[in-house]
């Protein structure tokens, strides 16, 4: 799948702009992380984009990437690129489990990624100079976007065996090469 079909697909489905934002930071973290495991970027970013494609239509659990994960194979999609998309949601990981590295990263940026753009709105500088500790830092804060699962952050450092301080820096770093894309 290229990049032109995965957007194409992400923009049929989605009008959000934060949600469109946030497909292109997910992007770039799986771009970023796929030489780190192996992975072939354009697949790992396809992932990304296609993650939450059907997240406007079917929010709610169950629905949520299974209704996806329908269009996607019925629209011809390779398989990894569909059990990905699926197995980013908790509730189908019993079928699609986090076993394999493009899955685990995945997880691991999904939920980061849209904690850092949040840090990066309140932020004067943006994304610029931000530092893991700043990240840190807000995820004490309650209050502080509290749609974002913190579990799930600190999960997906331990599913990648990495220190959750190298993790906030990878994708941070990532976000940073991106920023002109995601309007930061």
């Amino acid at each position: 799948m290229t990049r032109d079909e995965a957007w194409e697909i992400l923009t049929e489905f989605t009008k959000s702009d934060s949600l469109l934002k946030h497909a292109l930071a997910v992007e770039a973290a799986m771009r970023a992380y796929a030489p780190k495991y192996g992975g072939d970027p354009e697949l790992w970013g396809a992932v990304g984009l296609l993650h939450d494609f059907d997240y406007e239509r079917w929010p709610e659990p169950p629905e949520h990437a299974r209704k996806g994960a329908e269009i996607l194979r019925q629209r011809g999609v390779d398989e990894e690129i569909v059990s990905a998309v699926a197995s980013h949601a908790e509730w189908n990981q019993e079928q699609y489990p986090l076993d394999r590295p493009l899955r685990k990263v995945l997880f691991a940026v999904d939920e980061l990624c849209g904690f850092i753009l949040a840090v990066a709105y309140v932020r004067p500088d943006k994304l610029q100079g931000m530092k893991p500790s700043s990240v840190k830092k807000k995820m004490k804060q309650k209050g502080f976007a509290a749609g974002v699962n913190r579990d799930h952050i600190l999960k997906g450092a331990e599913l990648l065996e990495m220190p959750l301080e190298e993790h906030l820096q990878n994708v941070i770093a990532a976000l940073q090469a991106a920023a002109p894309r995601l309007g930061l």
